[in-house]
């Protein structure tokens, strides 16, 4: 990132901690193909398999840990692949999850966007986002471990910063939490819940792993610190501003996690927004970095029963491990200059 920039937009990508760096550039340094019989992939192997126990071990995971290329195709391998009677998602998941569940049913939701849970037939597979990529409302997962039912969670925001939930199967993206694209994993519980498709990874997923971007990922797992605390704080104080300038914060009542938020700034779109504070230095987003290309009407909002108009007009903040106070009231004096000219 230029030093004068404000980069505020870690949920579509935080950069990577100089510990993931330095463990990367190390495996590059001199590394083989982990399944080679002779002993240089045999020393690959033994590097895979211990980068696969640490990044259990760091996220408190007893189950199997699937390496894949990122969470979404942890969650093709889960929602495409599962041996379920029935799979049920929400209309607030993350673009990976409709994507692969088009013809599913959706649960309601409520107007903070907390998925409402029905009465169920055993066997079903439910998909729910433990931390919602927009808004940062925080699902009640537990409440979803129902006698019968299989859970399966996308934690690509949530893990390496929140506790795990319970669930069968669980989707992690390195990315967000200081490790390199390209890597995450599926976590799963019991293997037969999903068909095997031939090649690595105990079957469930071809092609060579990544060593290098595993050795990065464990190394940024292991050397993440509990700063959302501080991350909550800066959160109250940026909510504050933003209201006593007439903005609206969207799931103002919901458990969020304190890294990400949502603002509508009435009167000005989400698209111009963006521009101006690009112009100011400040990096933000509209919505999932995976579906902002074309700045589309948030499908999460309308959901939770925003009209277009006032979703059009709500831009994502979210923090990292570095974001500072000073930060937040830069960020703050650019949102109440902009809300001001609006206004008029």
């Amino acid at each position: 990132m230029a030093a004068d920039r404000l980069y505020l937009d870690h949920a579509a990508t935080t950069p990577m901690l100089p510990q993931a760096q330095a463990a990367m550039v190390a495996a590059m340094a001199g590394w083989a193909n982990p399944s080679s019989p002779h002993s240089d992939g045999r020393a690959a192997r033994a590097m895979l398999e211990d980068a696969r126990r640490r990044i259990a071990a760091a996220l408190g995971w007893d189950g199997h840990v699937l390496f894949t290329s990122g969470a979404s195709e942890a969650i093709a391998i889960a929602l495409t692949r599962a041996k379920a009677g029935r799979i049920i998602t929400s209309p607030v998941e993350h673009d990976a999850v409709l994507r692969v569940t088009k013809e599913t049913e959706r649960l309601a939701v409520d107007g903070d966007g907390r998925v409402l849970l029905p009465e169920l037939a055993p066997g079903s597979l439910v998909a729910i986002q433990h931390v919602n990529n927009e808004t940062g409302v925080i699902q009640p997962l537990a409440d979803f471990r129902r006698a019968g039912l299989l859970l399966f969670a996308d934690c690509a925001q949530s893990a390496g910063k929140l506790a795990l939930p319970e669930a069968d199967m669980i989707a992690i993206s390195a990315h967000k939490f200081g490790g390199p694209p390209g890597i995450g994993a599926l976590l799963i519980r019991d293997l037969a819940l999903v068909e095997p498709s031939g090649g690595q990874e105990q079957g469930y997923r071809a092609g060579t792993e990544n060593l290098p971007a595993i050795m990065a990922m464990a190394a940024a797992l292991e050397a993440r610190g509990d700063w959302l605390p501080v991350a909550a704080a800066l959160r109250a104080r940026l909510d504050a501003g933003i209201e006593a300038a007439g903005g609206q914060i969207v799931a103002r009542d919901a458990p969020r996690l304190p890294a990400i938020a949502s603002y509508r700034m009435p009167g000005l779109s989400a698209r111009a927004q963006l521009i101006q504070f690009d112009l100011a230095g400040i990096s933000v987003s509209a919505g999932s970095a995976c579906s902002s290309g074309s700045l589309k009407t948030s499908h999460v909002l309308g959901a939770m029963g925003w009209d277009a108009a006032a979703a059009g007009e709500v831009v994502r903040v979210s923090f990292g491990p570095q974001t500072s106070a000073g930060d937040v009231d830069r960020f703050l004096t650019t949102w109440t200059a902009m809300a001001e000219r609006a206004s008029r």
